[in-house]
């Protein structure tokens, strides 16, 4: 069933389960940076919050874990909303964002290794104080370049998102281009976190576009919902192929 076919309130209701689910997202994923320091974050802060309070770190990071489900899901909501404007790239940006996904989560298994370290039980006894540390360092680093490599699908991701935002007529034009600026914002981050680990002020504008383009996005999907899609556009292209074929 397109999206041209679904009734005008379940469009609505969709859009805002979507909204519901994006802005429990960046909630959550806020929250987890919080308790954990999981996130944008030194490889020090995360250390730190291991060995300092480990039940915190520990709550941070399963609340992190949902973020990612939670971002997941509200992709394939903005999937359902979008995909009569272009299958294809609405394919394509759930294709990116299961991908970052799937990085970031494999990526924070390393963390799990850290927090074995931190509890210095079983084999651990055998190592000294400044080779477990070391050891937890080496860990903490291996998820660091994992969440700075998911980066590149997340500011991928953006790119068919916005066109599709904006080209939708289902909402603000503006929120497609911010998205687009959110997704050349994300991927300065990646370059920067990877080229230049030592210049994290490179990427602090983007991370700001960010914050207002993806909240932006959830707040007017939660409260405002969507307008029916403008179909002229995007059926366009059918009708002149089926023109060509008659």
């Amino acid at each position: 069933m397109s999206l041209g076919s679904i009734p005008r309130l379940g469009r609505s209701r969709v859009a805002r389960v979507t909204g519901g689910f994006y802005l429990a997202f960046i909630l959550a994923s806020v929250l987890g940076d919080r308790l954990a320091h999981i996130g944008i974050s030194s490889s020090e802060q995360l250390y730190q919050a291991i060995a300092m309070d480990a039940w915190s770190f520990r709550v941070g990071f399963v609340i992190v874990l949902i973020s990612a489900f939670l971002f997941l899901v509200a992709a394939w909501g903005l999937y359902v909303i979008l995909r009569s404007v272009d299958e294809h790239l609405a394919l394509l940006f759930l294709l990116l964002n299961a991908v970052g996904v799937a990085v970031q989560g494999a990526s924070m298994l390393s963390l799990v290794h850290a927090m074995s370290l931190g509890a210095g039980a079983g084999p651990m006894q055998a190592f000294s104080a400044a080779e477990v540390e070391g050891l937890a360092y080496a860990s903490i680093d291996v998820y660091r370049t994992g969440f700075a490599t998911a980066q590149l699908f997340f500011g991928a991701w953006l790119f068919p998102l916005g066109y599709l935002v904006y080209r939708s007529g289902a909402l603000p034009r503006f929120l497609g281009v911010l998205l687009l600026l959110d997704g050349v914002g994300v991927l300065v981050w990646f370059f920067q976190a990877l080229l230049l680990p030592e210049q994290p002020a490179i990427s602090y504008p983007g991370l700001a576009v960010s914050f207002v383009a993806e909240v932006g996005l959830g707040l007017w999907l939660l409260i405002m919902g969507v307008k029916g899609v403008d179909q002229g556009s995007v059926s366009s292209g059918r009708e002149l192929r089926r023109d060509r074929s008659t």
